[in-house]
């Protein structure tokens, strides 16, 4: 579509690519443009660390703040204990109290460094949906909230009906979700003035259904937006590695670990990266993204500095890529590291882990690799390999990777120039 938008906030959105649908451009741009707008983002305590999934939507927040807007992270200390069933093939395992609240302290960590929580007119509101989910009196809610839902309406959504067709069971505990999200806009509204939820394109249901809750209630103009559910070039989701998933807390990921995710991303994503994960002017982003050759590593070096800068700080950056250095290019400890180069050819259609770590010299034999991965003693830059069915791709590899076997046998793998 071809709006040209008068606010800060949105114009950030659409040029930097974070924008993929509004329930209302027109609306939502003039209260933008008329005073400070809060907005919220949920997130369900499902572990005790965000991953890099995440980390559009709390950009988002960040420049929400930064354009002069209130954000608000809210907490699903409530909604956890039910579980989101949007899009998944089967229900989330439940948890209990305990776990849900040490999940919900490990994921304040990450908030704090991307969002100010002052006590300035915009400063960051942190909110958990059990202070009004969990004293709800169910025969009053069914009453007051559960009468403006239909139930063919609830149906229609993407997120069940996919569920349905594929004949999976959906239990009536989740099917009860989509109504506390819908009710935990009411409430912000309600409680705090807030007349925007953000979410990824997932949750564009869910969203609706608080809107118009909102409406029918109270009689409010509210909004909603969306952001694009993004995966790679070469198709992987964002936010998974070979390794597993890729976590914003130090202490389940290293920062030289979370500096490589970055330094690893495949020349086609490097601009559209930039703009998503970095503050770096536009233009910039664009110019970065359009190097080609040994230039475009150059531009990854800054990607992965800018990014760790945000999460980890700058000391852990500059770290990385001394110790990145040190590694690749230094073979670490002062010599070089033994180079295995794959053809093109070789992994068009995608090379097995376990292949690799005998052709680089790290596994006598197909056996000998999968005992190393058994046995936790194969790494792939310095992540535990868990995986003996991982297979790599010219996109695994668009940059050197390195693979150790023990604490002191490294060899790189890379392509063939």
């Amino acid at each position: 579509m071809t709006y040209h938008p008068k606010s800060d906030f949105m114009r950030v959105m659409m040029e930097r690519g974070y924008l993929a649908d509004c329930t209302d451009y027109q609306g939502l741009d003039d209260a933008l443009s008329a005073g400070m707008v809060t907005a919220y983002i949920g997130y369900d305590a499902t572990a005790t660390s965000l991953h890099v999934g995440h980390l559009l939507n709390i950009m988002i927040l960040r420049w929400l703040q930064k354009c002069g807007h209130k954000p608000i992270t809210l907490m699903g200390g409530g909604t956890t204990k039910v579980g989101d069933p949007s899009f998944r093939s089967d229900e989330r395992p439940l948890l209990g109290p305990e776990q849900i609240a040490a999940n919900i302290d490990g994921m304040k960590q990450v908030f704090a460094k991307y969002l100010d929580y002052g006590e300035a007119g915009n400063g960051a509101l942190m909110l958990d949906n059990a202070e009004w989910l969990d004293g709800l009196n169910y025969l009053e809610f069914l009453r007051d909230i559960g009468r403006h839902f239909s139930v063919n309406r609830m149906l229609s959504f993407e997120s069940v009906k996919s569920r349905l067709d594929r004949e999976q069971s959906l239990s009536f505990l989740e099917f009860n979700y989509m109504i506390l999200q819908a009710y935990d806009f009411l409430e912000l509204n309600r409680r705090y003035g807030c007349v925007l939820q953000m979410g990824g394109s997932d949750q564009w249901g869910n969203i609706v259904n608080g809107i118009d809750l909102t409406r029918r209630v109270l009689d409010h103009e509210i909004f909603g937006m969306t952001c694009p559910l993004l995966t790679t070039s070469d198709g992987r989701k964002m936010g998974k590695s070979a390794g597993g998933a890729v976590w914003l807390n130090s202490d389940l990921l290293s920062p030289y670990e979370f500096w490589q995710f970055w330094r690893n991303t495949t020349d086609a994503d490097v601009g559209r990266f930039l703009k998503l994960y970095t503050e770096l002017p536009v233009e910039e982003c664009e110019r970065l993204g359009a190097l080609g050759g040994s230039e475009i590593n150059q531009a990854k070096v800054i990607l992965a500095n800018e990014v760790t800068t945000l999460c980890h700080g700058p000391e852990a950056a500059a770290a990385a890529e001394a110790t990145a250095r040190e590694v690749f290019e230094k073979g670490g400890a002062g010599e070089d590291l033994p180079t295995l180069e794959l053809g093109p050819d070789e992994v068009a259609g995608g090379i097995s882990i376990v292949q690799v770590l005998v052709r680089s010299g790290l596994a006598k034999s197909g056996k000998d690799a999968k005992r190393l991965i058994a046995e936790n003693a194969a790494r792939m830059n310095d992540a535990a390999l868990t995986d003996s069915g991982l297979m790599l791709d010219a996109g695994s590899l668009a940059a050197p990777v390195k693979l150790s076997a023990g604490k002191k046998r490294h060899a790189l793998v890379k392509l063939a120039e």
